[in-house]
C-alpha cells in the first residue's frame, strides 16, 4: 500500500496515512473505529413510520407495479374465500342441519372445501409472485447502495468501518426489502381480511357487534405501548448488528497480525462482549415481541367470552341462530389474526425504519472529490507534472503539507523520501486526485486536475503500492484488471517485460490459475510482478511506486529492477522508497520534513550539501544501501 519512504533505522514505512487495513487511502485523523455511518444515537424519538423512507423505495417498486396489481387482485380473492367459511357454516347449520335439508347441507360442505381450495391457491400464488418481487428489489437496492459506495470519496471510507458498511448493504437492506415488499402486501390483505370480518359481524348481528368491540379500546392500548417499545429496541439492535460486522471484519482482516502478537484471546474476548451486547439487545426485543402475542390472546379470549355469554343468551331468547353464533365465534377469532399479523409487519417496520436511516444516509452522502460540470477530459499527456503553492490537509485545521511547489518534466523520476508523516503519501493522494488541495493548485501539461474528468485523469496513471492487493480471480483478471478488454498477447507481452511469464506458464493452469483474495497462494514477490505487470499493460503516462520492492527478496528484484527499465522508460515517475537501487537514479530527490520540500536534488549533491537527506541516508539507509552494494559485487566466497 502507499506509505512513507525510509523504512529503515527510526523510519517506519507507513507513512502519514496511505492504503489501511480497510483498503482506504490515507486515514488522516480518524481511529479506524470511526463512526461515521452508524453514529445515529437509539431513542425514544424514532420513527415508527418515516414517510421519506417510504417515498424513496417507491422507486424500486415502480418496475414491479404490474405484478404488484396481480398480486393485489389475488390478495382479494384470498381474502374473500377467507371470510366465506364462516358463512357457509352458518348455512350449513342454519338451513342445512336445522331444517334437515341433506342436499344444501352437501352443497354448502362442498362450497366449504372449494373456498379452501380458491383460498390455497391464490394465497401460495400471490405469495410467490411477492417473493419474486421482493428479490428483484432486494437486488436493485444493493446494487444501488454498492454502486454509490465506489463513487465515494476516500473520507468516507477513513471514517467509517467496514464492518458497519456491509451491515448497511446486507443486514438492513434484507430488513427494509422485507417491510416494503412482503410486509406491504401482507398489511394490505390483513386490512382488507379485517374490513370484511367487520362487514360480516354487522350484517349478521349488529347488537353482539356493538359489544364485541367493546375490547378494542384494549388491544388499541396494548398495541400503542407495544410499538412504542418495539420501534426503541429494534434501532438499538440494527445498531448493534453493525458493531457486530465491524468486529468480525477486523477481526478476519488482521489475523496475521493478531496471531503475531498472540492477540487471540483478547480479540475473542473483546468480540465476545460486542456480541453479547448484540444479544442483549436482541433479547431485549424478542421480550417486547413475546410480549404481545399472549396479550392479544388475552384479548381474543375475552372476546369470544363475551360472544360466548351475549350470543348464548340471544340464542336463548331466539334473538338469533345457532348457526349465527357460530360464524361469529370464528369471524372473532379471525378478526385478531389480522392484529397479530399487522403486529409482526409493525415489528419488520421498525428493523426498517431503523435500517433505512442508515442507507439512505449513506446514499445520501455525496462524493467529496466529483467531476465540475464542465469538466473535460484530459488528453493524452507528456506528463508534465507541477505543484504549484500547495497546502493540504486531511482535516483542513492540520495541514500535512505546506506551500509544495515541485515539478516533474516528462519522462523525469522524481523520489520522495522522508520520516514517517513528512507527507509523501499525501503528495500522490493529491496526484490521484483522491483528494483535492485545500490551497494552491497541481496541473499535468498546464491542465489544472480540477477541471478536467476524474475517469480521464486515473487512466494515464499508474499505481504500484507496498502491499500488492491481488482480487479474487485468475491471474489473467487480474493483470487485466485496469484492462478488461486487453488481448492475450498484451497481456503476455506485460508478464514478459516483468519476468512472469515463466513462473506462470509453470503453473498448472498458467494464466487461468485462481488466487485467493489478496493472492494469498502466491509468494509476496509473485503478487508484486502481477501488479507490474498490471501497471504496465495499462500502458500509463505517469507512473506512481511506493516501496514497490521494499516487500521481495533479491533475486526478485532483480527481475523488478530490470522490469523497471521498461516500466520507467519515457514516463513520469513518482517513487516513494528508501532503497539506493531506486533513489540513485532518480532524476530529482525531493526530501519532505513535516509537510514541507526541505532539500532536493540528486543523490550525490544531496550527500555532499550534508544536510537532512545524508542524515536519513546516515542514520536510516546506509546499512541496507551497504548491503546492496555489497551484494552487486562478485563474492569471493562460494555459496554453500
Amino acid at each position: 500500500m502507499i506509505s512513507g519512504g525510509f523504512d529503515m533505522g527510526g523510519f517506519g514505512s507507513r507513512g502519514s496515512g496511505g492504503f489501511s487495513s480497510r483498503g482506504s487511502f490515507g486515514s488522516r485523523g480518524s481511529s479506524w473505529r470511526g463512526g461515521g455511518d452508524d453514529s445515529v444515537e437509539v431513542g425514544p424519538d424514532t420513527k415508527a413510520f418515516d414517510q421519506d423512507v417510504a417515498r424513496r423505495m417507491l422507486p424500486y417498486l415502480k418496475p414491479h407495479v404490474g405484478q404488484l396489481v396481480v398480486a393485489a387482485f389475488l390478495v382479494v380473492v384470498t381474502s374473500c374465500a377467507t371470510i366465506a367459511g364462516p358463512l357457509l357454516i352458518k348455512i350449513a347449520i342454519d338451513d342445512g342441519i336445522a331444517k334437515e335439508d341433506p342436499r344444501l347441507l352437501a352443497f354448502a360442505a362442498v362450497l366449504y372445501l372449494l373456498s379452501l381450495v380458491v383460498m390455497g391457491v391464490s394465497s401460495y400464488t400471490h405469495g410467490a409472485m411477492i417473493a419474486a418481487i421482493s428479490q428483484r428489489m432486494l437486488h436493485s437496492l444493493r446494487v444501488r447502495v454498492v454502486e454509490h459506495l465506489q463513487k465515494l470519496s476516500f473520507r468516507y471510507l477513513d471514517n467509517n468501518e467496514i464492518g458497519v458498511i456491509i451491515a448497511r448493504v446486507t443486514s438492513d437492506v434484507n430488513a427494509l426489502n422485507n417491510a416494503f415488499s412482503q410486509g406491504t402486501m401482507t398489511l394490505v390483505a390483513d386490512f382488507l381480511v379485517l374490513v370484511l370480518i367487520l362487514g360480516a359481524m354487522l350484517l349478521l348481528d349488529p347488537a353482539l357487534s356493538l359489544v364485541t368491540f367493546v375490547v378494542l379500546p384494549i388491544m388499541y392500548l396494548i398495541t400503542r405501548v407495544f410499538s412504542g417499545q418495539a420501534r426503541q429496541r429494534y434501532r438499538e439492535v440494527r445498531h448493534r448488528v453493525g458493531m457486530v460486522y465491524a468486529n468480525l471484519q477486523e477481526n478476519i482482516s488482521g489475523v496475521r497480525v493478531a496471531q503475531s502478537f498472540t492477540r487471540e484471546d483478547l480479540n475473542y474476548r473483546q468480540f465476545q462482549g460486542t456480541n453479547r451486547e448484540n444479544l442483549d439487545a436482541s433479547m431485549r426485543a424478542a421480550r417486547v415481541m413475546a410480549a404481545f402475542p399472549p396479550a392479544v390472546e388475552l384479548v381474543t379470549a375475552l372476546a369470544i367470552g363475551i360472544v360466548i355469554v351475549y350470543g348464548g343468551y340471544r340464542v336463548i331468547n331466539e334473538a338469533i341462530s345457532i348457526g349465527v353464533l357460530v360464524a361469529f365465534l370464528s369471524y372473532v377469532q379471525q378478526f385478531f389474526m389480522p392484529i397479530r399479523e399487522m403486529s409482526q409487519w409493525y415489528t419488520n417496520l421498525q428493523q426498517a425504519m431503523a435500517g433505512g436511516e442508515r442507507i439512505f444516509q449513506l446514499l445520501d452522502t455525496d462524493p467529496e472529490i466529483v467531476d465540475k460540470p464542465d469538466a473535460s477530459a484530459l488528453p493524452v499527456v507528456n506528463g508534465h507534472v507541477r505543484f504549484e503553492g500547495v497546502t493540504f490537509g486531511y482535516d483542513p485545521e492540520q495541514p500535512v503539507l505546506l506551500d509544495i511547489n515541485l515539478e516533474a518534466k516528462p519522462g523525469e523520476t522524481i523520489a520522495l523520501v522522508g520520516p514517517t508523516g513528512a507527507g509523501k503519501t499525501s503528495i500522490v493522494n493529491l496526484l490521484m486526485r483522491f483528494y483535492d488541495v485545500q490551497e494552491g493548485r497541481i496541473t499535468i501539461d498546464g491542465h489544472d486536475l480540477r477541471d478536467v474528468q476524474i475517469r480521464s485523469l486515473r487512466s494515464q496513471v499508474g499505481m504500484v503500492l507496498q502491499d500488492s492487493f491481488l482480487f479474487s480471480g485468475t491471474i489473467l483478471e487480474n493483470i487485466r484488471y485496469g484492462k478488461p478488454d486487453a488481448s492475450m498477447e498484451e497481456v503476455e507481452a506485460a508478464a514478459q517485460a516483468v519476468g512472469i511469464e515463466g513462473f506462470i506458464r509453470r503453473l498448472p493452469d498458467g494464466y487461468n490459475t485462481a488466487v485467493m483474495e489478496r493472492g494469498g497462494r502466491l509468494s509476496v514477490g509473485q503478487r508484486q510482478l502481477i501488479c507490474f505487470a498490471r501497471a504496465l499493460l495499462i500502458d500509463p503516462h505517469i507512473l506512481i511506486l511506493d516501496e514497490a520492492t521494499s516487500s521481495v527478496d533479491a533475486h526478485t528484484e532483480m527481475l523488478i529492477q530490470r522490469a523497471l527499465a521498461t516500466l520507467l522508460e519515457g514516463r513520469t515517475a513518482f517513487v516513494i522508497a528508501h532503497r539506493l537501487s531506486t533513489i540513485k537514479n532518480a532524476d530529482n530527490i525531493l526530501v519532505l520534513r513535516d509537510g514541507k520540500i526541505v532539500e532536493r536534488g540528486a543523490h550525490d549533491a544531496l550527500l555532499a550539501a550534508q544536510g537532512f537527506y545524508a542524515e536519513l541516508y546516515t542514520t536510516g539507509v546506509s546499512a541496507g544501501m551497504e548491503g546492496e552494494e555489497a551484494a552487486a559485487k562478485p563474492s569471493a566466497v562460494p555459496s554453500t
